[in-house]
């Protein structure tokens, strides 16, 4: 997404300016050509050949250094970006520019671009909370400048609050949510990820290899295109996406009083989660324990919860997802029909770059009425915004 993207990355004197190099090293990894703006005081506390050597660009300091090309160079850089992005913003750098004063090269390109600006502000807690600075905040926000709020935590000056430079994955995925098409802002889109886990006793449980990547994934594009997304999760090892609403469960019971709990809000509901079809049908609160002989599981069936949304979708959007070791089309294909939904995502779990845990996916997108469509491999991330494309050529056939 961010590929061939020229950001201005501006650095006020915050002791959070160090974390502007580990957000440079991100933002050239995905492609981005990044240009930054350091103020004087942020020389205080990082290096311009730091920055320069981590964004491969020249860093720019000083109002009036003459580019290579003819032009001035505060009106150059601003003319240039596609987004600037302040990081860390001090409380000082937002008064300026909620005041129009342009006194430096960062705030006089602010004021010359005519790209949006992300301002990721970074101070003392006290200072964030002081009315002024909020009142600051609040008229850059209605000027439609955008923000990320800060953390809580520790803070360098020993003590705890709000205040903190958010993590540097969360600055990205603000970054990516600016550069992404809005076409889904009016959508509430329900999506399940995950295993499930089944126990028998208090130490064991059935599950299945679900890493739960391609569901969060697609609430992770959802997000990015403006849909109001929430995200019922199995047990995974992947932090919460940044922006949704997020619900952990663990067994297929407690994902189908979730997903039930959110369905009348849905207009899209999108079930990638591998559900466990069974459960032990006897649970021991005590550890069982091992014997010479073999143990005997009872199991019984799990609901099948996208059947049963099938059946009460009305005009909500449902897609399944299908993963089969072989017959992969005309299994899928049953399943489409038999539970009532509008796409199926087929995967052949021995296909290379396809299955469970990987980056990577191979999905056939299957629809009602028998055509289907073919992905080659691709990142997940690729394949979740593929598969909401289609969701919205399908919303926009419903309204026409």
């Amino acid at each position: 997404m961010l590929q061939g993207k020229k950001i201005i990355l501006g650095i006020t004197g915050g002791i959070a300016a160090y974390k502007a190099a580990e957000l440079t090293r991100e933002l050239v990894r995905s492609g981005a050509v990044v240009k930054v703006i350091m103020t004087a005081n942020a020389a205080e506390f990082i290096t311009p050949l730091t920055m320069q050597t981590l964004s491969r660009n020249p860093v720019y300091t000083k109002m009036f250094e003459p580019l290579e090309q003819t032009g001035v160079e505060h009106i150059s850089l601003a003319q240039e970006a596609e987004l600037v992005v302040v990081a860390p913003a001090t409380a000082n750098l937002l008064g300026k520019v909620r005041a129009g004063i342009a006194d430096d090269l960062l705030t006089t390109t602010i004021m010359a671009t005519k790209a949006p600006v992300i301002f990721s502000p970074a101070m003392n807690s006290n200072m964030w909370d002081n009315p002024i600075v909020r009142d600051n905040v609040a008229g850059l926000r209605q000027r439609g400048y955008h923000f990320i709020e800060p953390c809580s935590g520790e803070l360098a000056c020993n003590t705890e609050g709000a205040g903190r430079l958010p993590p540097i994955a969360e600055i990205v995925e603000e970054i990516e949510k600016v550069f992404s098409r809005k076409d889904l802002v009016d959508q509430e889109i329900l999506i399940t990820a995950g295993p499930t886990r089944e126990p028998f006793d208090p130490v064991r449980y059935i599950t299945n290899h679900s890493s739960g990547k391609m569901g969060y994934a697609l609430a992770r594009m959802a997000n990015r295109r403006g849909a109001r997304v929430t995200l019922v999760s199995g047990p995974t090892n992947l932090p919460p996406p940044v922006g949704v609403n997020y619900f952990q469960v663990s067994t297929a019971l407690e994902m189908r009083e979730a997903v039930l709990a959110h369905f009348d809000r849905a207009t899209v509901i999108i079930k990638a989660a591998a559900v466990a079809d069974y459960r032990p049908g006897n649970y021991s609160r005590q550890k069982v324990k091992k014997d010479e002989g073999p143990i005997m599981l009872t199991l019984e069936r799990n609901p099948d919860i996208i059947a049963e949304l099938g059946n009460v979708k009305g005009s909500r959007l449902l897609i399944g997802f299908a993963m089969e070791t072989d017959d992969l089309i005309t299994n899928a294909r049953e399943k489409l029909q038999k539970k009532n939904m509008d796409l199926i995502v087929a995967n052949h779990l021995r296909e290379e770059g396809a299955g469970f845990d990987g980056d990577t996916n191979v999905v056939t997108i299957l629809y009602p009425d028998g055509e289907s469509r073919s992905l080659p491999r691709m990142d997940k991330g690729l394949v979740a915004d593929e598969i909401l494309n289609i969701i919205r050529e399908l919303l926009d056939k419903r309204r026409a």
